[in-house]
């Protein structure tokens, strides 16, 4: 099969041997896969997302120094179920998704960027846990299913906030993650959400996402804005999605006292807070990873039933040839949002 291998910092095309469904797995012929931010991370920072784990008391086997294919948000189509599949409710030509690990007597294996073990979905086959995959409802299409594993992380962020009707919402920076909690901020009816970004193509987005009150923190502070909407008078959850060093810092010293911070951009440096604004307003900050498998599966229900909306989201697609290009495109946020890889393309990079 053909995949796009990372190797040495860079992306390149290669072919490589078919995977092989062992005990409890199915192959899978890879429909459509979003890149995800933590791709990008994960090709320039792959070694210090190794340091870090390691320094959290995480197992981790992967190794960035060797091949690996990326690609964790992904729907397929059942080719061939494995030996111990008895009973599962999936069959070949069945349209699936699945929360990116493996289970077996091994134990647990990421899919995708962090491991070295299992190939993710930039390439045309995969092997995934049978008993994990969920089958695609209501004639959803590829594009669409493949986008439940973002989604997922932004309804776990509000889930881990706490947020209720009775709050508002200041969500800072508008990229896939912040998209995602705007939206399900928005399925939850919170009736005021303000959205901060410099970009004002993601800016456009966050409105059709749901964002009440859209702005360029260059001409208004986001926490200003809330203040205007709200008289400053409502519990307020701030959503850090930008992840990078100074804003969590810059959020603590804005947010107004016995607010939640909600921190889920991933910041890969050193960064550093001042406790006492934190302690003297006894704000409740919570950082956030993934999602369980409730939020994923009833993520997909909602994009399959209209509830959350990713068409706003969907912004380019292209073959395994164009991946490349794709992440050097989504570097500018004035060109994509969520670029979707469907390898059984033959097409360049174009928007969709």
């Amino acid at each position: 099969m053909r995949a796009v291998i990372a190797r040495n910092h860079e992306l390149v095309v290669e072919t490589i041997a078919d995977p092989t469904p062992g005990e409890g797995e199915v192959l899978v012929r890879v429909q459509a896969c979003g890149i995800c931010g933590s791709d990008l991370h994960a090709l320039k920072f792959g070694h210090l997302m190794v340091e870090q784990a390691t320094d959290a008391g995480m197992p981790i086997s992967f190794n960035p120094a060797l091949d690996y294919v990326m690609g964790h948000e992904f729907c397929c189509e059942v080719v061939e179920l494995g030996s111990g599949c008895d009973g599962v409710i999936i069959k070949p030509g069945d349209l699936v998704t699945s929360i990116p690990i493996s289970l077996s007597a091994k134990g647990v294996e990421p899919i995708g960027a962090y491991s070295n073990i299992y190939n993710g979905a930039y390439a045309e086959l995969m092997r995934l846990t049978a008993g994990m995959c969920i089958k695609v409802p209501n004639g959803l299409d590829a594009r669409s299913a493949a986008m439940t594993e973002p989604m997922a992380v932004g309804r776990h962020a509000v889930n881990k906030g706490d947020v209720t009707e009775r709050d508002t919402a200041l969500v800072l920076g508008c990229g896939p993650v912040g998209l995602a909690v705007i939206a399900e901020l928005k399925r939850r009816n919170v009736d005021v959400i303000v959205a901060a970004d410099f970009s004002p193509s993601r800016r456009g987005v966050a409105a059709l996402m749901g964002a009440t009150e859209i702005v360029d923190p260059a001409m208004e502070p986001g926490i200003d804005a809330w203040r205007r909407v709200t008289g400053g008078l409502k519990p307020l959850v701030i959503f850090e999605a930008i992840g990078v060093p100074g804003i969590l810092d810059l959020a603590m010293k804005a947010a107004p006292a016995q607010s939640r911070i909600v921190i889920v951009g991933v910041c890969m440096q050193t960064d550093a807070v001042h406790p006492f604004v934190g302690i003297s307003k006894e704000l409740r900050l919570q950082f956030v990873l993934g999602y369980d498998m409730f939020e994923f599966n009833d993520t997909l229900r909602c994009i399959a039933e209209g509830e959350i909306t990713v068409d706003p989201l969907l912004t380019g697609a292209c073959g395994l040839d164009g991946v490349a290009a794709a992440f050097t495109a989504l570097g500018n946020p004035e060109e994509h949002v969520k670029i979707m890889v469907e390898p059984f393309s033959d097409a360049s990079l174009a928007r969709i």
